[in-house]
């Protein structure tokens, strides 16, 4: 499978996705480590990739994103940003409702 097909496809069958270094309980940057511990406060699941075992994904999702940084998180196939929205949103309180209401979708 060619490889922007795989990000496609990761990207329409999870709700809430995020790109990044490591894994959630081993951020491999702190920029990671930021993201998912926005992600995690929300109390949802969410899908990850780890960039950093996938170095197609890693050297194709910038161009297919037009984001040149990771992480990068993925909310019902739209791209939401990187670390300093997260972060921005997790604060205001937004990203959490952006989060329920995604894995809601699925969950009905």
């Amino acid at each position: 499978m060619d490889i922007i097909e795989t990000i496609k496809e990761q990207i329409e069958n999870n709700a809430v996705l995020l790109y990044m270094k490591g894994n959630p309980n081993a951020p491999q940057c702190g920029f990671s480590q930021r993201a998912t511990q926005a992600l995690m406060a929300c109390g949802e699941k969410f899908a990850y990739v780890d960039i950093l075992q996938n170095p197609d994904i890693r050297a194709n999702l910038p161009a297919y994103a037009n984001w040149p940084t990771f992480p990068q998180l993925w909310v019902d196939g739209e791209l939401v940003g990187g670390c300093d929205i997260i972060t921005e949103m997790h604060e205001s309180g937004e990203l959490e409702k952006v989060v329920k209401a995604a894995t809601a979708k699925v969950e009905a």
